[in-house]
């Protein structure tokens, strides 16, 4: 299937203006990194959730997606888009959890790079198709158990993960370069904080709070 005109810019519920409200609103939140905005304003999001859900696309608000995952709230995306560009564009980024690979599109459009793994094959090759049709083609995908990251392309400089474990894997701060961040949910489903850590080059880790959140939990295993 190809794209049209009215398929990426919109109409109705999902024209351009309905999109700069949302930006404005983001802007209201506290989100100030124009180029994270910009993407935001400029990426088809009603293409990455289901066609009867799409003229909820711009709404600030988290939207289902099957496999009880959510394309997740925009406040939520550019937040982190936002803190794991905040010492400088990484080159290379993992991301932890593709879902509709809308976050994943975001990033493309930021970094040279994007790597991103996910655990349920169908939510992978849908998203596949999506970046496809965006003509975007520095992402790579692989189906695996997303706590265990890509250890085979590691070092990142920043690793962004959309769903929450009850405490940071190891095997993912492992995976950050020296000066490295991640951006991650951590908690049990009642108690999630947003998590941002930096790796120093002696590699210890800094870690700072960012506020409270609410995200599927990250579980293990692979989804055929």
């Amino acid at each position: 299937m190809c794209l049209t005109s009215n398929d990426l810019s919109g109409i109705g519920m999902t024209s351009r203006r309905t999109r700069e409200r949302l930006i404005k609103r983001l802007r209201e939140e506290g989100v100030s990194n124009e180029q994270v905005l910009n993407v935001i304003l400029n990426t088809p999001r009603h293409i990455f959730c289901d066609e009867a859900l799409a003229h909820r696309a711009y709404e600030d608000t988290a939207l289902p997606i099957g496999f009880n995952q959510t394309l997740s709230q925009p406040y939520i995306v550019a937040r982190m888009t936002e803190a794991l560009l905040s010492i400088g564009m990484p080159k290379r980024v993992l991301e932890v959890g593709t879902g509709s690979g809308y976050q994943t599109t975001i990033l493309a459009q930021l970094v040279d790079k994007v790597f991103s793994v996910e655990r349920i094959l169908p939510l992978q090759e849908l998203a596949r198709t999506r970046i496809d049709q965006l003509g975007l083609r520095n992402v790579k995908m692989k189906h695996s158990d997303g706590g265990m990251g890509w250890p085979e392309k590691a070092p990142f400089d920043a690793i962004i993960v959309t769903a929450a474990p009850r405490e940071v894997p190891e095997e993912l701060l492992e995976q950050l370069a020296p000066n490295g961040r991640l951006v991650i949910p951590v908690g049990p489903n009642e108690q999630q904080d947003l998590v941002y850590i930096q790796r120093d080059e002696k590699g210890g880790f800094q870690r700072h709070v960012l506020e409270p959140v609410r995200f599927v939990p990250l579980l293990g295993g692979v989804v055929r």
